[in-house]
């Protein structure tokens, strides 16, 4: 159970609350600073009218004695009005305390977790790959939660409480005795001791159970994402015992958990029942010496009761603020996470003028690996057709990854147009360039959000032209909803050449100067494949293109052929002029005539 004095407020919380006070209190944005400044007025004025309903109580009582009734009758209709009004004032004040602040929270909220998405958004390839979905979403999930449970807690409990402590703690020394007030003062500083040095040790319990709940999650998404496979495999139960041994480990730590809790609950019932009977004692010393009345005793019974009904919930308030102290710090440590990948001061745009590439002296390798590429260069030149074969891992897919900056190069340049990639802004970058990839991934929403994705301002018109130029308009018709047919996670309720021709259709409609098919038909059947790359080649035409290709005959039109092996080219020339030079690409194609015969 033992507590060190900086685990009570870790660094990281008080940095949280630092990142945190900015999008409370927000420069420029007077309405919003001004219902701040209002809400904590109003949680002020809550407190101290709440403060004195003891007070205004124990005088009725006082007046409501035998001797008081004869004398003045009138006296106690005042006090029940004055004590009826006190508590109406301090539950209008509370709620409208609430209403004032509710827009300031929720604005917070919103900020920080569009920040959090557009930065997301914004980082490498290189993090996303490394990162567990799940996790991440977990992560960004309880971020944005525990903005909302700390604003609650701590502006409407915290604070108030602290607030009325040391407004009782002035009331009874001022009006009764030093001795009461000093009692009251110590139950309660080590009710909140013992409350915090107790949750400290249950929170180690919190962790695990947060731990083991993100490996549940993480393994479920990952489990359902791939529900193919796991078919395919039969590994229905081996999936169930993964998921069931995460939740085995969240079980204990909950168990465990919600058990300490009994010992919490007994040690604060005993401290109040301790103070309780201290301060009544001492009242009751008072009124037997002269110095206090009934009303007095009542009035301390009354704050003490008073006090100890927010205090009952404070293991549970310090416990949610600190762990959700450590969410929000989660949550901003992805702000600090430095994109790998960024843009100049100013970056300009990129200005096409014929669509030349061109790979100068690259060099490249992923972080803790051998290089890929030494001193590799290449040219296409606008509006043509050049194609990299060769066998996996030679890096044609790294090549495309380097043209669309998902990665920088270590050394040499890629240049398009004679602008170097570095040097002109990703957006424009990527705005120039189409991709259809092998493995085609589509929203879990309909065939029109995802045609329409290519260019998300496009008319109904122009996506239906798109879908034309990409042969799939008339099996859209055919289906009961049309376009507005939902295409499942991941495109599941497509075929490999539907998904194919709706990415072909979006590509269409983002109308890019450059190309890149990535294995773009690898996948399909030979039927299928034919089609398709009719398609793929009515839109490359008048445009300059990298095809990767694994299947040679899908590259016979090729203007320019280039045989990759281990990070160098090999060979190139065009197809006819390949096969007549009997080297790797006439072997690559005889064996693929082999195994396609």
């Amino acid at each position: 159970m033992a507590s060190h004095p900086d685990t009570l407020i870790p660094s990281g919380s008080l940095r949280a609350l630092r990142d945190l006070l900015p999008y409370l209190w927000p420069a420029g944005q007077w309405r919003m600073r001004t219902r701040v400044v209002l809400a904590l007025s109003m949680l002020a004025g809550s407190k101290i009218t709440l403060v004195f309903v003891p007070v205004i109580f124990g005088r009725a009582v006082d007046a409501l004695g035998a001797d008081a009734l004869a004398t003045a009758a009138a006296l106690p209709v005042g006090l029940i009005l004055a004590y009826g009004l006190a508590r109406v004032l301090s539950l209008v004040f509370g709620q409208l305390r609430d209403a004032l602040f509710a827009r300031v929270g929720q604005r917070a909220i919103r900020t920080v977790a569009l920040k959090v998405f557009r930065h997301l958004h914004a980082l490498s390839l290189h993090f996303h790959l490394g990162r567990q979905t799940g996790g991440l979403s977990r992560s960004i999930e309880r971020g944005t939660k525990s903005i909302e449970m700390l604003l609650r807690f701590s502006l409407f409990n915290v604070l108030p409480t602290s607030l009325e402590i040391a407004l009782v703690f002035g009331i009874l020394w001022g009006l009764l005795d030093f001795r009461i007030a000093a009692v009251t003062l110590l139950t309660v500083t080590a009710y909140i001791l013992f409350t915090v040095r107790v949750t400290e040790w249950r929170l180690e319990f919190r962790r695990r159970m947060n731990e083991r709940d993100n490996q549940a999650n993480t393994r479920a998404i990952d489990s359902l994402l791939n529900f193919e496979t796991v078919k395919y495999f039969g590994n229905e139960e081996h999936e169930a015992r993964r998921f069931d041994r995460a939740m085995a480990g969240y079980e204990d730590a909950s168990v465990k958990s919600q058990t300490s809790l009994a010992l919490l609950s007994i040690g604060q019932g005993v401290l109040v029942a301790v103070g309780l009977t201290l301060v009544m004692y001492l009242a009751g010393l008072g009124i037997v010496d002269g110095r206090m009345t009934v009303g007095d005793f009542v009035m301390v019974n009354t704050y003490l009761m008073q006090l100890y009904q927010p205090l009952n919930f404070f293991g549970f308030v310090y416990r949610e603020i600190k762990q959700g102290l450590i969410d929000i710090e989660k949550m901003f440590e992805l702000l600090r996470v430095e994109a790998d990948i960024g843009d100049i001061p100013q970056a300009p745009p990129l200005r096409l003028h014929g669509g030349e590439v061109r790979f100068e002296d690259v060099s490249f390798g992923y972080e803790g690996r051998p290089p890929i590429f030494e001193r590799l260069s290449l040219a296409i030149p606008a509006g043509t057709t050049v194609a990299l074969v060769g066998a996996s891992g030679a890096g044609k897919s790294t090549l495309s990854r380097l043209l669309y900056r998902f990665y920088d190069v270590d050394g040499g340049a890629i240049r398009i147009d004679g602008q170097d990639l570095r040097g002109v802004s990703q957006s424009s970058l990527r705005a120039a360039i189409g991709v259809v990839p092998q493995d085609t991934v589509l929203f879990n929403d309909s065939i029109y959000y995802n045609i329409a994705y290519g260019r998300p301002d496009a008319s109904p018109s122009e996506v239906e032209n798109a879908a034309r130029l990409a042969h799939i308009h008339d099996f859209v018709l055919g289906l009961p909803d049309g376009y507005q047919t939902i295409v499942g996670e991941r495109g599941l309720k497509l075929s490999g050449g539907e998904k194919q021709r709706v990415a072909i259709a979006r590509t269409v409609l983002k109308d890019p100067r450059l190309l890149i098919f990535d294995e773009a038909t690898s996948a399909l059947d030979s039927r299928t494949e034919s089609e398709i790359q009719a398609n793929l080649e009515a839109l490359s035409r008048g445009r300059t293109t990298l095809v990767i290709a694994h299947r040679l005959s899908t590259v016979v039109g090729a203007d320019e052929i280039l045989v990759l092996d281990e990070g160098r080219i090999v060979e190139r020339g065009r197809h006819s002029a390949l096969l007549a030079g009997r080297g790797r690409y006439a072997e690559m194609w005889r064996r693929q005539q082999e195994e396609s015969g």
